[in-house]
């Protein structure tokens, strides 16, 4: 059975995106540090964790709460673009979702919302070199896979693979936003950290959503 999106599969995925940067947060940082301020990954971990304690302290009422909490901590916590991008997406993707549950084609309309508001705060488009190149195609995806019929396990593990190919697309790109355009064309051959980091958050929402999948079709089962 494929769940829907719950608070406590958002909750989920939040600490799992927590944990992702905690395991890679070195590997930000290095890629940072090539064509950025090499504060990348650190930066990430500082605001997720202050997120896991806002959201530990929180009683949501919908899902869109659990969000809007996520994306507004990591603007308050998280220094240089990467607190205002992921921030802005997460609380756009939060004012999306009302309900205390939502299925999979209105949580993909909520992570367009997402999307909207990090081209909209950054000016980037596909191709710049930032984390639009792993948000946009992760976007289509799921998106994609929704239209379909498909379910949120399925839709979030497409998403998550078209993120890891954007990723990879990244490295001959010459940078045009963000600090790395300073580099000029220095900056090809680098993976982006943005990118990088995005992935990371749709490997995630694909774990959470295959785990509650799992559990919902172990309950069924039993």
């Amino acid at each position: 059975m494929d769940p829907q999106v719950d608070i406590a599969l958002v909750r989920s995925w939040i600490r799992s995106v927590a944990a992702a940067v905690d395991a890679h947060k070195d590997q930000l940082t290095e890629y940072d540090s090539a064509i950025g301020d090499a504060d990348h990954g650190a930066n990430l971990h500082r605001g997720f964790s202050a997120v896991l304690d806002a959201l530990a302290a929180q009683e949501p009422a919908t899902v869109g709460d659990v969000l809007v909490k996520t994306g507004s901590t990591l603007v308050s916590k998280v220094g240089g673009a990467a607190g205002p991008l992921y921030g802005s997406a997460f609380r756009a993707a939060g004012k999306k979702l009302t309900e205390p549950t939502a299925d999979t084609r209105e949580f993909g309309e909520a992570l367009a919302a997402g999307l909207e508001s990090v081209r909209r705060l950054g000016g980037a488009a596909p191709g710049d070199k930032t984390m639009v190149d792993a948000y946009a195609p992760a976007l289509e995806a799921f998106q994609r896979v929704a239209a379909e019929g498909g379910g949120l396990a399925v839709a979030a593990r497409a998403a998550a693979d078209a993120a890891e190919e954007g990723v990879r697309a990244t490295v001959p790109l010459q940078a045009r936003k963000g600090r790395a355009s300073y580099l000029g064309e220095r900056s090809v051959g680098h993976q982006d950290p943005g990118a990088t980091s995005t992935a990371l958050v749709f490997g995630a929402l694909a774990e959470a959503a295959e785990a509650a999948s799992g559990a919902a079709g172990a309950g069924e089962a039993g």
